[in-house]
């Protein structure tokens, strides 16, 4: 089923008993934030805060994503590793290139010939428009969240930026700190698609259109936040999600394409070399990132549906909503590594690892050696360069749970033999970083070392009990009345 829009999506969370309708006024400084967080922190519901306390009088959704069964209502699948098989469908039809290729895909060619975005006239986010003098942002519900946060901030927006050579759009998703009625900062990451087109944009020294939409259905939010491919569009993968062609409406102040049934959408544009100090900001890290300049965001335009909805997310210290973001991503982007490595087995994005930090691996080990080139090959993968510590183990580890990864961790790893380090990229919020975006990278090999890995001793087995012995254990057990 795709979802007409996120009003759609907020009525099925509520007959599945996944959201919580709060009636109580509560202030969108602080306020929402210390209840979202201790909401999160026991993987409870959605919640829909119908008096925020603002000029606008706007409900607010927040934890909409926040947890792993909510995830897969948003994306309507029963299982994230069934969708994680079609999304390798979707990549590999993008990147067909010969004839055969694209002959061997037709089937699902057809399919997504089906669902391009769809262009219309008329759109229910831009039933009210103020333009000029009348854009005001203060009167959003935009939420203060942490006490030393720089300002309120717009945490879940959708950015449209084109490239200015190509024409090839791209969409992000990149905080908004609101700086004054009709500015905002815009903190796209170096890496990242718009950050791109910004530079190239003042490399040529003119104005670069960007929109904002709020509270699409929630598709379009997630395509916003996967880590595809830079020729590949978001609009594309998220009609391939929804079976179902996004709906897109021109922009009034500028020529860019937004979802038509967003809740919100800004439009404007930023110029160049223009930059306004942003932050500092509570964030996904449990750490505030420290204030910095950055782009500054004109809005020249605010459209929005008659009776919206805004749509906002809290980050800080895990497990908060975005910790399911990022196991989703984690599983539906895994056939995708494993088709380049196919030795990979599974795959543990740790949520304590904040998305960066950390990720254990299992792989079919080979050969000597095996394990490192694994590391280095994840490094030069996509979003994975941003790994600061990758651990590789044996096939039959699961690393999916922490007390077994870090029991084969502790006993397998000589720290000379097996700890490798590097220099590469860093996510820009790595505070701990020798320099910013710079700095260095452990790899672990902590697999059972083989002869020519540096060990020459045999290596002992784990303890095992006896098949026969668990079978016969297995039959007696209900009569030892000890469950």
């Amino acid at each position: 089923m795709a979802y007409k829009d996120l009003n759609e999506f907020i009525n099925v969370l509520e007959e599945r008993g996944e959201l919580v309708r709060i009636h109580e006024p509560v202030d969108t400084s602080l306020e929402i934030t210390e209840i979202t967080d201790r909401v999160s922190k026991k993987n409870g519901p959605a919640l829909l805060f119908e008096n925020a306390k603002s000029p606008s009088g706007a409900p607010v959704l927040i934890n909409a994503f926040g947890s792993l069964d909510r995830i897969k209502l948003a994306l309507d699948v029963p299982s994230l590793d069934d969708l994680a098989a079609d999304i390798l469908s979707f990549l590999e039809l993008e990147k067909a290139e010969s004839i055969m290729d694209k002959l061997r895909l037709l089937p699902k060619m057809k399919r997504v010939s089906a669902i391009f975005p769809r262009k219309v006239k008329n759109a229910p986010c831009q039933e009210m428009v103020l333009e000029g003098d009348q854009v005001d942002l203060g009167k959003l519900p935009v939420l203060h969240c942490w006490p030393r946060d720089a300002g309120r901030f717009i945490t879940l927006p959708l950015v449209v930026t084109r490239d200015p050579e190509t024409g090839k759009r791209n969409l992000g998703m990149y905080r908004l700190q609101v700086f004054d009625k009709n500015t905002t900062g815009m903190h796209w990451h170096t890496h990242k698609g718009g950050a791109h087109h910004y530079r190239m944009a003042e490399e040529m020294g003119v104005e670069l259109p960007a929109s904002v939409a709020i509270g699409p259905d929630p598709a379009v939010t997630y395509a916003a936040t996967a880590p595809l491919p830079d020729d590949m569009d978001e609009y594309l993968l998220a009609g391939y999600l929804r079976k179902k062609p996004v709906e897109l409406v021109r922009c009034k102040t500028n020529d860019l394409m937004v979802p038509a049934n967003a809740q919100y959408i800004l439009e404007g544009y930023i110029n160049p070399a223009e930059r306004r100090r942003e932050g500092p900001f509570g964030d996904h890290t449990g750490f505030y990132s420290l204030a910095d300049d950055y782009p500054v965001f004109h809005v020249t335009c605010l459209t929005s549906r008659r009776d919206p909805i805004y749509h906002a997310t809290i980050v800080g210290p895990p497990p908060m909503e975005d910790a399911w973001l990022g196991k989703a991503t984690e599983r539906l982007f895994l056939p995708f590594i494993k088709k380049q490595l196919p030795e990979v087995v599974d795959m543990n994005l740790p949520i304590e690892g904040v998305f960066h930090n950390l990720a254990f691996v299992s792989i079919d080990k080979r050969y000597p050696g095996h394990a490192r080139k694994i590391i280095h090959a994840l490094w030069g993968m996509g979003q994975m360069m941003f790994a600061k510590m990758i651990f590789v183990f044996d096939r039959e580890v699961n690393v999916q749970n922490l007390s077994e990864v870090l029991w084969y961790l502790g006993n397998n790893v000589a720290p000379k033999r097996d700890i490798s380090f590097v220099e590469g990229p860093m996510d820009v919020l790595d505070h701990a970083a020798e320099t910013p975006l710079y700095g260095s990278k452990m790899g672990v090999d902590c697999t059972r070392k083989w002869p020519g890995e540096g060990f020459s001793r045999e290596w002992p087995d784990v303890i095992r009990m006896d098949p026969q012995v668990k079978k016969k254990i297995d039959r007696l057990w209900p009569k030892l009345g000890l469950d």
